[in-house]
């Protein structure tokens, strides 16, 4: 899918607004997949040519950050935090009721593609574990209830 005049508008003003072309790859795959829902590779040749990179250099940054998706992902992403805090608080369970809600295991998308489910190696956010993002929101001291609540305005939009 080629890019659209906005994005491509909006490529070039963070090339030009960038020290060095190479500098601009990071905010680049942040516009790429906010418009696309995801990286794909005729994206990553098409950022390489726009950067005078190597495509591999470029897919070596998509596939090194989880942040990046090369598949296409649901309309909404959810990373639950597994590090040891909310691990001791809890999050194996939280992990379990959210891919029984969904009917999914995390790393999978909800058949309707509505929500991705994730995890994430860590939040930063021990002091009130267990913890989870989605769409860069921050969810903490999660139980059934709250994560009901999510799940159903999720759902609903």
């Amino acid at each position: 899918m080629p890019f659209s005049n906005e994005l491509k508008a909006r490529i070039t003003d963070r090339v030009n607004n960038s020290e060095t072309k190479q500098s601009a790859l990071i905010p680049i795959l942040h516009e790429v997949q906010d418009e696309l829902g995801h990286i794909s590779n005729e994206s990553m040749e098409e950022i390489a040519i726009t950067l005078n990179l190597s495509p591999a250099c470029v897919q070596n940054v998509v596939t090194f950050y989880t942040m990046y998706f090369n598949e296409p992902k649901g309309k909404h992403v959810i990373w639950l935090c597994r590090t040891l805090s909310c691990a001791l608080r809890g999050a194996e369970h939280v992990e379990h009721y959210i891919g029984d809600k969904l009917n999914i295991k995390t790393g999978q998308t909800t058949p309707d593609g509505k929500i991705t489910f994730m995890e994430a190696e860590c939040l930063a956010a021990c002091g009130t574990a267990p913890v989870m993002l989605v769409d860069d929101h921050l969810h903490e001291n999660l139980t059934k209830n709250k994560v009901d609540s999510i799940l159903e305005s999720l759902k609903r939009g």
